[in-house]
């Protein structure tokens, strides 16, 4: 059985923001597109905009290009720099500013009890992934170059491929190379 499912470009869906604010492209969903309990997805963010209130999800975000400023309803304001990961209750949507210009996402919603990790970072040498029962991996190489092994299976990634990783069981999932990615961890 295979563990590593590149992504398919075919796969990624970009949608216009209501507000004209951006797009998002939609790299993946589970378990079903229209009653999905987590997406993973990159907003294209230009201008200073409101994100949409999302009542029951989980957002966990990290910009890739550029600083982004989150101003929340309750007047709390939290800066973020480029691979930093926010994490915040999708009700309270709150103002987006771009101090630098525009910058695109790396999104993580969950809902329901869907469990999940966002993790935003440079690659510089390897680094292994925990093989737990039960979680997947989905990686997305930003910059640099990187190979994956688990198990038997090898995949080499370029900038904006994307991987599923299903760890072997009793396994290990080695990660090398020098960039920058996106890691995810999911419940299977």
């Amino acid at each position: 059985m295979s563990v590593l499912h590149p992504l398919p470009d075919q796969a990624r869906r970009e949608q216009p923001w209501p507000n004209g604010a951006g797009s998002t492209v939609e790299l993946a969903c589970g378990p079903a597109p229209a009653d999905w309990r987590w997406r993973l997805s990159i907003a294209r963010i230009e201008r200073d905009a409101p994100f949409s209130v999302l009542p029951g999800v989980r957002r966990q975000l990290a910009p890739l290009d550029a600083p982004l400023a989150l101003r929340f309803p309750d007047g709390r304001e939290q800066v973020l720099l480029r691979l930093a990961v926010a994490r915040f209750d999708g009700a309270d949507a709150p103002q987006a500013r771009l101090p630098e210009g525009p910058t695109r996402a790396f999104n993580l919603m969950l809902r329901g009890t869907a469990q999940g990790e966002l993790i935003a970072r440079p690659l510089n040498g390897a680094m292994l992934l925990p093989a737990e029962p039960g979680r997947r991996w989905f990686a997305h190489l930003l910059a640099g170059r990187a190979a994956v092994e688990a198990g038997a299976e090898r995949a080499a990634l370029a900038p904006g491929d994307s991987l599923w990783i299903e760890a072997p069981p009793g396994g290990r999932v080695r990660l090398e190379g020098g960039g920058e990615l996106v890691l995810a961890k999911l419940e299977a």
